[in-house]
C-alpha cells in the first residue's frame, strides 16, 4: 500500500508541475471587465510577459512589456517566483524518480532511496508555495485595484490562467506531502525480513542432519571392529 501511496503521490506532483509550466506563459492572467461599461470595442488582456487587445472581429494585436524595470514590483516578483516554481519542480522531479521504491537506478538500497523521496516531497511542496504565493499576490492586486473606486486605469478580472494556476499548486503540495509522510513507513517494511527465523532454523536442521549421520556411521565402525577382531572367527584361529 505504501508504494502505491508514493507513487500517486509522484504522478500528483508530476501532473502539478506539467500545470505550473502551461499557467506561466499563459496569456490570460487577467482580462479587462466589461463592469460598467455601456459599449465595449476591445477587450485587454494580460499576463506576466505580455498585454494583448483584441476587438469585435477577433483580430487581436500583442506587444512585450517594454521594460522589465519599469514593470511594478509585483510583477517581477510573481515571475522570479514562477521560474522559481518550475526549477524545484523540475529538481523535485529528478530525485523522485530516483527514489521511488519501483525504480531501481544504481542498485540504491531503499534507506537511501527514502531520505530521495523525502527530499523530492520537500521540493515539490515548496514550488507549490512558491506558485501559490506568486498567483495569490497577483490575484490579490487584480481585486484591490477593481473594488478601488479611485483607480482610474483599466480594470481586470481574474482570468482562467490563475485557477490553472491554483490547482497545479495544489496538485504540487498534496503531492510532496505524500512523499514525504509515505517515508515513515518504510523503516518497518525493512526491519521484517530482518526478524525473519530463518537462520535458526538451517542451523538446527543442519545440526539435525550431523546427528542422524553420525549415528548412522557408528554401527558400521563397530562392526568393522568386529570382523576385523581375530576372535571372531575360526578362520584366524587355524592360521
Amino acid at each position: 500500500m505504501s508504494m502505491a501511496v508514493e507513487t500517486f503521490g509522484f504522478f500528483m506532483a508530476a501532473l502539478g508541475l506539467l500545470m505550473l509550466g502551461v499557467t506561466l506563459p499563459h496569456s490570460y492572467w487577467r482580462v479587462s471587465t466589461v463592469h460598467g461599461n455601456v459599449i465595449t470595442t476591445n477587450t485587454i488582456f494580460e499576463n506576466l510577459w505580455h498585454s494583448c487587445a483584441t476587438d469585435s472581429l477577433g483580430v487581436y494585436n500583442c506587444w512585450e512589456f517594454p521594460s522589465m524595470l519599469a514593470l511594478s514590483g509585483y510583477i517581477q516578483a510573481c515571475r522570479a517566483l514562477m521560474i522559481t516554481a518550475i526549477l524545484l519542480g523540475f529538481l523535485g522531479l529528478f530525485l523522485g524518480i530516483v527514489g521511488l521504491r519501483c525504480t531501481n537506478i544504481g542498485s540504491m538500497v531503499l534507506s537511501r532511496k527514502d531520505k530521495l523521496a523525502a527530499t523530492a516531497g520537500a521540493l515539490d511542496i515548496l514550488a507549490g508555495l512558491c506558485g501559490m504565493v506568486a498567483i495569490s499576490w497577483y490575484a490579490a492586486n487584480i481585486t484591490q485595484n477593481f473594488f478601488d473606486p479611485l483607480y482610474a486605469g483599466t480594470k481586470y478580472e481574474l482570468g482562467p490562467a490563475l485557477y490553472l494556476g491554483w490547482s497545479a499548486s495544489l496538485l504540487c503540495m498534496l503531492g510532496g506531502i505524500l512523499l514525504c509522510s509515505n517515508c515513515c513507513c518504510r523503516p518497518d517494511d525493512d526491519a521484517a525480513p530482518a526478524a525473519s527465523p530463518r537462520l535458526p532454523y538451517k542451523a538446527s536442521q543442519t545440526k539435525t542432519q550431523s546427528v542422524r549421520l553420525s549415528a548412522h556411521l557408528a554401527p558400521t565402525a563397530s562392526d568393522e571392529e568386529v570382523f576385523d577382531s581375530p576372535n571372531q572367527y575360526g578362520i584366524h584361529a587355524y592360521v
